[in-house]
């Protein structure tokens, strides 16, 4: 929990507000009307199902992935560093209130919409931090220090804290202290996908065909009260507009005639554009688009192929941005050389079994994995002996030949003598 204390004057690293060189640059930018005539916001852009999917995929993506600290050893390998302070902070509870997928779900949201992840660290006596609280990015503004590093100002309290009180997480960056928002570069884009589903919704409210005009023949003398003409029109609308309405037929007498002045739906091509959409939105945060939904181009042979592109060329980005971060602000310095933070990939990277089996099959025989990697990699326990390589005969060096064929020098030799000898 944080203290009021934390946010006294003195906690910006000893440079007093009053007077000192700040430049500032504002983390979110607030809304603007698009060239489509919508306002697009955060607000506005998630009611569009495909960022919404988009943003909510990569959230639940890494918040599901189980984030460990880890502590190389001696012998190259490496151990969970279950004893550290930090262990449980970054793995279980990283505060009191959110849980550890709570959290990275809204951390990796906010990345995704406002382009930064902000959390104060609260930390202990040693520097060790106990508590990670998020903070919506749009309270934060990222200002450029005297000394040329950042600080984080808290527009809530009105008070800086240093940079070693915020976990900070950038998106894209072009300054290196604040990340874009996608949506505030793409507001055009969204904005298109966010008038389709606008126009789409006006259709359906009004009618399932486009406005017209009821001509009369010429001859006819014309209809003097207008009120009689409003309620022909009310009558002709009601009995043919609408959802209900649609596909109904009407009679029209005294050789009236309907006239269609738009187009409809399909000439509008309206499926197309709201399809199209989609695809912007996906090329906006890289998602192949059937990870959401829109499975148009997806076959049985590519489909498992994309879901692993999505892993390495969508998530990994994401993860890794995120554990670099992580890393530069939890760890202390002198830690960073033995202590790394690692979200666990390796069941996103899994293919079919029949696949996985072959794979694993090929490193046995050939040596680079044993049975106990295999175990593990199928999250199963290790087994006595297990630990065990494999070499292949043919690829054995040919200086330790006997020790290979377990051969005394003297069947060496008569082998060789075969092997020399000529036909």
């Amino acid at each position: 929990m944080f203290w009021p204390g934390l946010f006294t004057s003195t906690a910006a690293g000893g440079h007093p507000r009053k007077g000192a060189d700040w430049t500032g640059w504002v983390s979110s930018v607030a809304g603007r009307q698009t060239k489509a005539g919508t306002m697009v916001n955060t607000e506005t852009a998630m009611a569009v199902s495909a960022l919404r999917a988009c943003v909510t995929l990569l959230a639940e993506s890494v918040a599901q992935l189980p984030c460990e600290l880890y502590r190389r050893d001696a012998n190259g390998g490496r151990d969970r560093a279950i004893d550290h302070p930090l262990y449980d902070v970054v793995h279980s509870a990283p505060n009191r209130k959110d849980t550890s997928f709570e959290y990275y779900e809204q951390g990796i949201g906010s990345l995704a919409l406002e382009g930064n992840e902000f959390s104060l660290i609260e930390r202990d006596g040693a520097g060790y931090p106990r508590e990670l609280i998020p903070v919506h990015p749009k309270k934060v503004r990222v200002l450029k220090g005297p000394d040329g590093m950042p600080y984080y100002e808290l527009l809530d309290l009105n008070e800086v804290l240093p940079m070693r009180m915020v976990h900070h997480v950038k998106a894209f960056s072009v300054d290196g202290f604040v990340g874009l928002s996608p949506i505030a570069t793409n507001a055009d884009a969204i904005g298109l996908a966010l008038a389709t589903e606008q126009h789409a919704a006006a259709v359906f409210q009004r009618g399932t065909t486009m406005s017209g005009v009821i001509q009369r023949p010429r001859e006819a003398p014309p209809i003097e009260d207008q009120a009689k003409v409003d309620r022909l029109l009310e009558k002709f609308a009601e009995k043919h507009s609408g959802l209900r309405n649609m596909f109904s037929v009407a009679l029209l007498q005294e050789g009236m005639e309907y006239k269609q002045l738009a187009m409809d739906n399909e000439k509008a091509q309206l499926l197309e554009s709201r399809n199209f959409g989609v695809i912007e939105v996906c090329r906006l945060y890289k998602v192949p688009p059937h990870m959401v939904q829109q499975l148009d181009k997806a076959t049985f042979n590519n489909i498992e192929h994309q879901g692993l592109q999505f892993v390495i060329f969508t998530l990994l980005p994401w993860i890794k941005r995120k554990e670099a971060a992580m890393m530069r602000d939890l760890l202390l310095p002198e830690e960073r050389k033995n202590l790394y933070i690692e979200f666990n990939v390796q069941g996103l990277l899994r293919g079919d079994q029949k696949s996985r089996y072959e794979a694993y099959a090929l490193g046995r025989q050939w040596g680079w994995l044993s049975v106990n990697d295999i175990r593990r990699l199928e999250n199963m326990p290790p087994i006595p002996g297990g630990n065990r390589y494999l070499t292949p005969m043919n690829m054995t060096d040919a200086g330790k030949a006997g020790e290979s064929l377990n051969a005394t020098p003297e069947q060496l030799q008569e082998i060789e003598e075969i092997l020399c000898r000529t036909p």
